[in-house]
This record gives structure tokens, sequence and C-alpha cells, in this order.
């Protein structure tokens, strides 16, 4: 079965400003409004359920499980040529 496909539309951070703080919860609409843990998105993108992707200035650049040098696995976005901090240039979360 192949993987269905989410835009995510905002984030949620426990301390916005700070652009080393984890991102907790990503979110988006489809039929319906949603928002998941950013760890429930990280296991549906390692179990093949889901992609997601964001747009930025009219161009969709998938989201990425990446692992950080202390071994915590956080959602980035493929490298593009545009905006390094693709979801955290995204609204919060409702």
């Amino acid at each position: 079965m192949a993987a269905q496909t989410a835009q995510i539309k905002c984030i949620n951070k426990q301390d916005r400003q700070n652009p080393w703080e984890r991102i907790t919860h990503v979110g988006g609409f489809t039929d319906k409004r949603w928002k998941i843990t950013q760890q429930d998105a990280i296991n549906h993108i390692e179990a093949g359920r889901w992609d997601f992707f964001v747009s930025v200035g009219g161009k969709s650049v998938w989201v990425v499980v990446a692992e950080s040098r202390f071994g915590n696995k956080y959602l980035k976005t493929e490298a593009d040529e545009g905006e390094k901090n693709n979801l955290l240039s995204l609204p919060e979360c409702p």
C-alpha cells in the first residue's frame, strides 16, 4: 500500500522564538483540520504510512526524519535552494 501524502501547514513549539527548541506538533488540513505530535509524524514516515511536505514560495519540499548527534530523531525538510528553516517558518497551529 502506498503512503498517503499530507501538507504540513503549521507547527507548535514550547518556545516559539528559540530556534533550538524541538517542534512538538505538526498540523494541517485535508478534509478536516489535523494535528499530531512530532513523534507520531516520525513514526508514520518511518513506517511508510505517510509522506509529509511543506510548501514555501510555491515550491513543495519533502519532510524527512533526521537524527541529531545525540541520537534524537526530529523532522526537517530536504535541502532546497530557498528557506533553510521551512518547518520553522510555518505559522503556529491552533
